[in-house]
């Protein structure tokens, strides 16, 4: 249309026949809502504060805001300011065992799940964090940062996460040398909690913990540089509670955690939950 009108001074009834549209939709020009600006700042800000958020995660943020743009507006100003995520690498291929070694939870404190990330501080030190969650609600009852995680580390921390939330049925690992030491293991039978070891070489079988530790990573240590062991237990203790209660997750129905083991207890309110404080009267080593 506008070729026809612009180069070949055609006029505009005449182009409109030979294209085949009204003159009521040649002369439509497109204008802005009134909102329009006010929900692009919004935008903006939010995707300033969770800078690995996506534009779905930001709509869900919004909706609890009280807005109601359509998921395709806020898609078109996420692209319209540049604000889309780099495309993530394909993974890479799973050659090993599947299915029989990730038995899914199906209720809370089922299936626990830990693992060792390491990272560095401001000035070379190493720090090493010890992440727990629970595989059915995808909460993080509790992270540990030190300098270095022992047996002892790992005991000191699950007897504290026992008695407060109760004893998960089976706990998966890794074969790290914190979780399969003599003293963790003795530990885990005398409170009653039985243990998954994944075969050597296959992070697969564990999964919810591996994504769980690429989230911390991609969202918090990949973003903060860290004076100090203490620094980072505070930054990476607030990134797991927003984690836990803000963050929606998709696999959730972009719910949180919490937001989905509080509709699972309203809904099963059969569901007995683990005993608390039975753990008492254990071997517990002392930090």
């Amino acid at each position: 249309m506008r070729y026809l009108c612009d180069k070949k001074n055609c006029p505009l009834r005449r182009a409109c026949r030979l294209v085949g549209i009204s003159r009521s939709c040649a002369r439509y020009k497109r204008r802005a809502k009134p909102d329009e600006e006010a929900l692009r700042d919004r935008i903006q800000a939010l995707a300033g504060e969770h800078g690995r958020y996506g534009y779905r995660r930001i709509a869900v943020l919004l909706s609890r805001e009280g807005e109601t743009a359509n998921i395709k507006r806020i898609h078109r100003i996420w692209k319209s300011e540049g604000l889309s995520l780099p495309q993530r690498r394909p993974g890479r291929r799973q050659y090993g065992p599947k299915g029989e070694a990730v038995q899914k939870a199906d209720h809370p404190l089922q299936v626990w799940s830990y693992d060792i990330l390491e990272d560095r501080t401001e000035s070379g030190n190493k720090l090493r964090i010890l992440t727990i969650l629970d595989e059915y609600t995808k909460e993080s009852p509790g992270i540990c940062v030190g300098r270095s995680i022992s047996a002892q580390t790992v005991i000191g921390t699950l007897k504290w996460l026992f008695f407060s939330r109760g004893i998960p049925e089976y706990i998966r690992s890794d074969n790290g040398p914190e979780f399969i030491a003599k003293a963790v293991q003795g530990w885990l039978y005398e409170s009653g909690c039985k243990t998954i070891y994944i075969e050597p070489g296959s992070p697969w079988e564990n999964p919810y913990i591996e994504s769980f530790n690429g989230k911390l990573r991609d969202e918090c240590l990949n973003r903060e540089i860290f004076r100090n062991t203490l620094e980072a237990q505070i930054i990476i203790e607030g990134w797991r509670e927003e984690y836990n209660r803000y963050r929606p997750h998709s696999s959730l129905g972009y719910m949180t955690p919490e937001e989905f083991a509080s509709q699972y207890r309203a809904e099963a309110p059969g569901h007995v939950e683990a005993p608390r404080g039975v753990i008492d009267n254990l071997p517990v080593l002392t930090l």
